[in-house]
């Protein structure tokens, strides 16, 4: 099921773009995944989102985790930055 609050919608590309902004800068999957459970338990511990949004949330997050396809290099810009880093 998607997710259909707009709270949750903010949530989820926060926790999205941060894993992806995480991809990009050589971390491990380990690493990001991390990141993303120390998100969602900051959401848990703050009693700001009801408990049942912040579980569907994790559910999207770690679908988005999964999914090798969300952590290619998305366009020839982004592999040209990536082969200069190298030069």
């Amino acid at each position: 099921m998607m997710l259909q609050d707009p709270q949750s919608i903010r949530h989820y590309q926060k926790i999205t773009d941060g894993m992806v902004d995480l991809w990009r800068r050589r971390y491990s999957f380990e690493e990001i995944r991390l990141y993303m459970e120390g998100y969602i338990a900051c959401l848990r511990h703050s009693n700001f989102v009801e408990q049942y949004r912040i579980h569907r949330l994790e559910e999207q997050a770690l679908r988005f985790l999964r999914d090798p396809s969300n952590f290619e290099l998305s366009s020839p810009q982004t592999q040209m930055e990536t082969d200069s880093d190298y030069f």
